[in-house]
C-alpha cells in the first residue's frame, strides 16, 4: 500500500499565504501526494507549482457551507478548471437535504459534475451534520447524480470523520462511488482507522506527520 498516494495534501485555512501554499505544493512533490487541495484563488498558483508531476490540482467548490446556488457553484466549478483544477470536491446543499429536497441535491451535485466534465468531482456531505438516514440518502443521491467520490466532511464544522461513518458510507455507495475521509486524520494511527473503515482517500493537512508516523497539531 502507498499511503501517500491516499493523501489529499490540504492547506483550506482562510489567511494561507501565497508563501503557504507554495511550501505545501513542494511537500506534495516531496512526498507524492496525491493532490494539493486549495480554496479556489490558489488553484491557478498551485497547477503551475505542480506542473509536470503527479500530484493532482484540487479545488474546493461552495466551501465551507454548501449553501450557495448551483448557479454559483457551476461558476466556481469551471473557474477553477480553467486554472487548472484535475479534481473538484463539492459541499451539498445541506440543508436541501434535511429539509428532503432530493431533486435539489441531486441536480446540484448533477450540474457541478456536468460542468467538471471528466475531472474527478468529490461530494462533501458533512456528516457530522447528518442523522445516518441523511448520511445514506446524501451518498445515494450523490452516486445518482455522478459523483465519482462521497467525502465526510470540510473540517470545518463541529466534527470531522468517523471510522464508522466512513464504513457506511462505503457500504452505501456499495462500489459505484469511492470515499474521501477528512477532517480530524491527524497521525499515522487515525490514517489506518479510516482506510480500514474503507477509506479510498484522506484529506488532510498532517500528511507529513501521517507519513512520519507523527501526530499533527491541527483542525483539518
Amino acid at each position: 500500500m502507498k499511503l501517500e498516494k491516499y493523501i489529499d495534501h490540504t492547506l483550506l485555512k482562510p489567511d494561507a499565504t501565497k508563501a503557504e501554499i507554495v511550501k505545501v505544493c513542494s511537500e506534495a512533490k516531496e512526498y507524492n501526494f496525491a493532490s494539493v487541495c486549495v480554496n479556489e484563488y490558489y488553484t491557478g498558483l498551485v497547477a503551475k507549482e505542480l506542473a509536470g508531476s503527479e500530484v493532482k490540482v484540487c479545488t474546493v467548490v461552495g466551501f465551507p457551507l454548501g449553501a450557495s446556488t448551483t448557479e454559483v457553484k457551476v461558476a466556481e466549478t469551471k473557474s477553477a478548471i480553467a486554472a487548472g483544477a484535475q479534481e473538484i470536491d463539492m459541499v451539498i446543499n445541506i440543508g436541501a437535504l434535511k429539509d428532503k429536497e432530493d431533486a435539489y441535491v441531486t441536480e446540484d451535485i448533477r450540474q457541478v459534475k456536468a460542468a467538471a466534465g471528466d475531472k474527478v468531482l468529490k461530494v462533501i456531505i458533512e456528516t457530522c451534520l447528518l442523522t445516518e438516514e441523511e448520511k445514506v440518502r446524501a451518498c445515494e443521491l450523490s452516486v445518482k447524480a455522478g459523483a465519482d467520490f462521497v467525502k465526510t466532511s470540510t473540517g470545518f464544522s463541529k466534527g470531522g470523520s468517523t471510522p464508522e461513518d466512513v464504513a457506511l458510507m462505503k457500504k452505501t455507495v456499495n462500489g459505484k462511488a469511492l470515499v474521501k475521509a477528512s477532517g480530524g486524520v491527524r497521525s499515522y494511527e487515525d490514517a489506518m482507522a479510516v482506510i480500514k473503515a474503507g477509506a479510498d482517500r484522506i484529506g488532510a493537512s498532517a500528511g507529513i506527520a501521517i507519513i512520519k508516523g507523527e501526530q499533527a497539531n491541527t483542525d483539518y
